[in-house]
């Protein structure tokens, strides 16, 4: 069931009425939903919420090794261009948090722009790319804590074949076990660890700045060497750069968990808006100043240790090991923060799609528990999923590493289907963004064009089937090669099958979530 502002492709999507606190439940009512969510959490909360899952300390270390290895130096300046496209596409979703404030924002935004098909598939596809990177963020233990000390290694010394990999699954299963029982005990234990994580992450990101550029060895012109990559290649170092482009566009997205944590904020229509660009241009200066000092501190820029251990080699040898094991420390606390917005933004989104009746279960992972005020059940079961995932890399590395990278272009193709029905709707004229708070003006079109071409161009960069990226070692396999094409195929064929023959007939607000809650399920037309 939809509200009466819903656009279903008929009536115009309206703005809300009012600019004081009732605004946020009446968008709830307009949705068809009663409150049922706790509203407990300010603006720092919601900041720390899309800051954490961006998380810049966990994805610079996690993933400077790639960047540096496929396009040299001069990759840095991959960094601001996914910043200034993914700031395109956080505009426009700023328009909408501030216009429904709601649980699951990418699938309830979808569905209010381009229907309830659209939003079933771009919830479906959010949903299974969250849960993958839910595996994929628990495995950045293994890339840090045995550096920080062997004793962290606790299969085998790390030099057999699975060593590392069966290890980066029994970190990884313990950070997920934390991360669920931490979001089932309610929404306002999570905020308190999570604000205190951000807070150490931000404070250790400033001081690694300030470290690294007292430690500068060579001037800005580092920046354009490429260490004649691309060279023979059609595209010459335009196609490494592309590569390399990756690294930072596997880093810059997330920030829309600060709107999808809508009715459980205060204000949430005036302060999402300002959570979702705060945590996006914060993680743009602090990740591109830290990329910026350690590629002009470390102490040899031909090293091949940066290749391989990437930013932790960068700390150990500039800074010591002393200096460099505080750093590392910090880092793993990021990575805890990131893994807990990426299990509660999945929550959230998983509630939003079980409401409408729109998931297996429905009436199970849409319960609220009375006494915890979250909903319990999508906790443990998205837990249970993550740790499934993880298992596949115990003896299967690289068909691991192809599945989370193409979670990434999911979460972007998700993303799309929110900026190209937003930009069908302005064309018509129907989409006007709340009166009284964000708005784009006489801008949202050409942001939103932009938008949208900046997600399509860069998805497909994203799933361009190299064989660095997707077969990367061992025997050259089809599959792997074109495995962004098939792998989201299935996800995104199948699942729809099933929405559209056995779901769809379901599909309605569960009658114990209605704002006015009937004898059973309202069905959608």
């Amino acid at each position: 069931m939809s509200g009466p502002g819903a656009e279903q492709g008929g009536e115009p999507v309206r703005p809300g009425t009012r600019d004081d606190g009732s605004h946020d439940d009446d968008s709830l009512a307009e949705l068809g939903y009663k409150p049922e969510l706790k509203r407990t959490l300010g603006n720092f909360h919601t900041f720390a919420a899309g800051i954490s899952y961006i998380s810049i300390l966990t994805g610079t270390f996690q993933l400077f090794y790639f960047g540096i290895s496929h396009g040299g130096p001069a990759y840095w300046w991959s960094w601001p261009m996914v910043f200034l496209g993914q700031l395109m596409v956080a505009l426009c979703f700023c328009e909408l948090a501030a216009r429904y404030p709601v649980a699951g924002s990418i699938y309830n935004w979808a569905k209010q722009l381009g229907g309830p098909h659209v939003g079933w598939l771009g919830g479906w596809m959010m949903l299974t790319a969250s849960m993958v990177s839910l595996a994929a963020v628990a495995l950045a233990y293994q890339v840090t804590l045995p550096q920080i000390s062997s004793w962290f290694q606790f299969i085998g010394d790390g030099t057999g074949k699975t060593d590392a990999a069966a290890n980066a699954v029994l970190l990884g299963t313990v950070l997920i076990a934390f991360t669920t029982v931490v979001n089932a005990f309610g929404v306002k234990l999570m905020a308190r660890i999570n604000s205190a994580g951000v807070a150490i992450e931000l404070i250790a990101a400033i001081v690694l700045i300030i470290l690294l550029a007292a430690h500068v060895t060579r001037g800005p012109s580092a920046l354009t060497e490429t260490f004649g990559l691309g060279a023979g290649e059609d595209w010459g170092y335009f196609g490494a750069f592309l590569t390399a482009s990756l690294a930072s566009a596997y880093v810059m997205y997330g920030f829309d968990t600060a709107s999808s944590l809508g009715e459980e904020s205060k204000d949430p229509g005036r302060n999402a808006p300002r959570a979702i660009l705060r945590a996006l241009i914060a993680s743009f200066l602090i990740g591109g100043l830290i990329l910026l000092f350690a590629l002009l501190a470390v102490p040899d820029l031909h090293s091949k240790e940066l290749s391989v251990d990437g930013l932790q080699f960068v700390v150990l040898s500039t800074l010591g090991s002393t200096v460099g094991q505080i750093v590392l420390w910090c880092v793993v606390i990021a990575i805890t923060v990131c893994e807990l917005a990426v299990h509660t933004a999945s929550i959230r989104l998983a509630y939003a799609m079980a409401r409408d009746n729109n998931l297996p279960a429905s009436s199970l992972l849409a319960k609220v528990s009375p006494r915890f005020q979250t909903p319990v059940a999508p906790a443990v079961i998205i837990g249970l999923v993550g740790i499934g995932i993880l298992l596949i890399n115990i003896n299967q590395p690289q068909i691991f590493s192809v599945i989370t990278s193409i979670a990434i272009i999911m979460i972007y193709l998700a993303y799309l289907l929110v900026t190209l029905p937003m930009l069908i709707q302005r064309l018509r004229g129907r989409w006007q963004p709340a009166k009284g708070k964000f708005s784009l003006g006489k801008f949202g079109l050409p942001v939103n064009i932009l938008a949208v071409l900046w997600g399509a161009a860069m998805s497909i960069n994203l799933a361009w089937p190299r064989a660095t990226v997707y077969n990367a070692t061992g025997p050259q396999h089809w599959y792997l090669r074109w495995g962004a094409f098939v792998f989201i195929g299935v996800v995104a064929v199948g699942g729809f099958a099933y929405y559209w023959f056995v779901q769809r007939k379901r599909t309605g607000v569960l009658a114990s979530h209605a704002v006015q809650a009937p004898d059973s399920t309202t069905p959608r037309p």
